[in-house]
This record gives structure tokens, C-alpha cells and sequence, in this order.
């Protein structure tokens, strides 16, 4: 257990370089460790607590429990319970013992089944792999461009000599492969519509996994608070209900079918209820962001002068012409790891690579300006 917690823990260090976005690590990070916490704290619940507890009389005079109580704890624990769906707008305490508990004879089709709180734990760890996929596609596909990029000149104590040597590096790998990154800032970019693609996916699974009722879980939940709750069925009971029926069946005495009915009580209810009413707003929050930020990748895309109006209000240190030249006579994979390379390393030494490369290029346009025109 500790090993998988200290797993966890080397998601939140900081990374040494800066491959991605804020929104990016939203789904990777933050969401990713939350839904593996919450896989572990329902685990521990699940397989070191009780679960479930069953009530229920079948002979005997003791008080004390008996195997035959813990054959009907784990029975009605594997196979399912069930609530019926009429006794949630009934009177609890005057008309039944609890929302959803009531009589099933003559009302056989009212019966609501439930069978997914034994899988919670294993479909929370499936989500929390599908949210960190799409990070390591990337990381496979970035191929620690940046990394080897960076070579330490993000310390701003570092011998003139080093530094000329690692900016005269980089400057030779910007020029010999201008107008060769589109397809490395793409797939990025694929990688977060991925990310999109996996929130609006999220909330679908969940809704299949609880018979249609995730989608407009968080809605009802809201309702139900701002409404007289006398009037409406809590759809937190409705959809986790922290107690239900179970029927059992076993041979008597004489070899005939007996059949027992109890009453369970699930207090992982009441954790599960907390646990998807955060995550349906979570993801409903995280998706509207993605949903921002490719509409944010796309405009950076079509337009150049967007991009030199984020370059020139993120890098003030730059010269406004050097980013001119640059954006206007490149393409948007270069603007982007230029832009990425600026987040990395320190703003000096970004500032004079930046001025060369733009003396370059300015340089190299002009001189075929002017062949052109011969």
C-alpha cells in the first residue's frame, strides 16, 4: 500500500521541464491522483472494513452472530441488492422503514437492481489509467525534444563559456530544422483533444455504469437541495442508497426452499455519493477548460499576429521586431517550441538566442528578396 501511495506521490513532483499545459495537467495530475486516492480509500473500506451489514431472522434464539450471518453479508454483497422504485416517494417512517424498502409482492417490475458498488474501486483505477494516457502518448511522442534543448540553461549562474557553447547549440538545431515542428506540436495538440475526448467519454462510462443516471446526476442533486425535499426523491439515495433488500435462499430443515428476506444496510454508500457528485462537476468543469483551450490552440493557429500579441506579452524582455521577423516567417510548430523553449530556460539567455535566430532569419529572407528580384 505504501509503495502504490508513494507512486502516487511522484505524479505531483516538479517536473524539470515544462512540456505542457496548465489544463493539460489538470488531467494528468491533479485528476489522476484524486480518482487513484479515491480508488484507495474505497479499496480500504471495501476489502478491510464491512461493507455491508445485512438484518435478518432466520431461527435460532441467539443474539450473537452466526456463520449463517456472514454467508448472507458476502451472498448479498456478491450477487446484488435491490430497492423498490415506488417506496422512494413514500413517507419513510409512517408509510416504510426507509426510501426504497418496501414489499415486492405483486410489484415484481418496480424493483430496482443493484450490483455496481463492487466494482467501484476497479472502474475509479480504469478512469484514473484513461486519464493519464493521453500524457504518455505524449510523452512518447515529444521524445524529450525540450529536455535536450534545455541543457541547463535554465540556472542563470552558469560560466560564459558553457553558455556560448549550449546557445551556439541550440541556435545551429533552430535553424537547420525551421519550418520542421508542426507535426511535433500537433500531435501535442492531438494529445490534448485526446484529453477532451476522454472527459466527455468519462462521463458517458459513469452513466452506463450506473443505468443512465450520471448525466444528470450533479443536476437533480442541485434541484433536489434548492427544492422542499418533502416534495422530491433524493437522487444521491436514489442512485447510492444506504439501504436496501436482499433476498436469500436456502434449504430448511426438511429439504424445502426457505426464503429469507433482509434488510442491508451500505454505508460505502454515503462515500461513493460524495466521491461521483465531486467527479460530475469535476468533469463538467474540465471539460468546459479543454473545450477553451483547443479553441484557444485553433485561433493560434490561423492567425500569426495572435501569436506574436502572446509571444510579446509573455516574453517583455524580447524585442518586439526579432518577434516579428520570427512568427511572420515561420511556421506555428516553430512558434510553439519557441515558446515552450522560453518557459524552460532562463530569460537571458532565451532573449539573445531569440535576437540571433531572428538576425537569421531576417538576414536569409532578405537575401532571397533580393535574388528574387534579380
Amino acid at each position: 500500500m505504501w509503495d502504490l501511495v508513494k507512486g502516487v506521490a511522484t505524479v505531483f513532483k516538479t517536473q524539470k521541464v515544462n512540456t505542457d499545459s496548465t489544463i493539460f495537467k489538470l488531467h494528468y495530475q491533479i485528476t489522476f491522483c484524486l480518482i487513484l486516492i479515491f480508488t484507495l480509500i474505497l479499496a480500504a473500506n471495501q476489502y478491510v472494513g464491512n461493507p455491508i451489514k445485512c438484518m435478518h431472522h432466520m431461527g435460532g434464539k441467539s443474539d450473537k452472530p452466526s456463520p449463517t450471518d456472514e454467508v448472507l453479508d458476502t451472498y448479498c454483497w456478491i450477487h446484488m441488492t435491490y430497492t423498490v422504485t415506488s417506496a422512494f416517494y413514500k413517507e419513510a417512517g409512517i408509510e416504510v422503514a426507509f426510501p426504497g424498502v418496501d414489499s415486492t409482492k405483486g410489484n415484481k417490475e418496480d424493483v430496482k437492481v443493484y450490483r455496481f458498488y463492487q466494482w467501484v474501486s476497479f472502474c475509479l483505477a480504469f478512469q484514473a489509467v484513461l486519464f493519464y494516457a493521453p500524457r504518455w502518448l505524449w510523452k512518447i511522442w515529444e521524445g524529450g525534444k525540450l529536455q535536450a534543448l534545455k541543457m541547463d540553461l535554465d540556472i542563470a549562474i552558469i560560466s560564459d563559456g558553457d553558455k556560448k557553447q549550449k546557445e551556439k547549440m541550440m541556435l545551429e538545431y533552430l535553424e537547420n530544422n525551421l519550418y520542421y515542428h508542426n507535426l511535433w506540436a500537433f500531435k501535442y495538440i492531438f494529445c490534448e483533444f485526446l484529453a477532451l475526448v476522454n472527459v466527455i467519454g468519462q462521463m458517458f462510462l459513469m452513466d452506463r455504469f450506473f443505468d443512465g443516471e450520471f448525466l444528470t446526476y450533479g443536476i437533480k442533486v442541485v434541484e433536489f437541495m434548492q427544492s422542499d425535499q418533502e416534495d422530491r426523491v433524493d437522487p444521491m439515495i436514489y442512485i447510492f442508497p444506504r439501504m436496501t433488500k436482499c433476498t436469500f435462499f436456502k434449504y430448511g430443515l426438511s429439504g424445502e426452499v426457505e426464503r429469507h428476506d433482509s434488510i442491508c444496510i451500505l454505508p460505502l454508500n454515503i462515500v461513493n455519493e460524495k466521491i461521483y457528485i465531486f467527479l460530475w462537476f469535476w468533469c463538467i468543469i474540465l471539460g468546459c477548460l479543454t473545450v477553451l483551450l483547443l479553441a484557444y490552440r485553433i485561433a493560434t493557429i490561423v492567425s500569426y499576429r495572435l501569436r506574436c500579441a502572446l509571444f510579446k506579452m509573455h516574453y517583455r524582455n524580447v524585442n518586439g521586431d526579432d518577434i516579428d521577423t520570427i512568427v511572420g516567417n515561420t511556421r506555428f510548430g516553430d512558434w510553439y517550441l519557441l515558446y515552450m523553449i522560453g518557459i524552460n530556460i532562463d530569460a537571458g539567455v532565451f532573449r539573445e538566442v531569440f535576437h540571433e535566430l531572428a538576425q537569421k532569419i531576417g538576414y536569409d529572407t532578405s537575401e532571397k528578396s533580393r535574388l528574387n528580384a534579380v
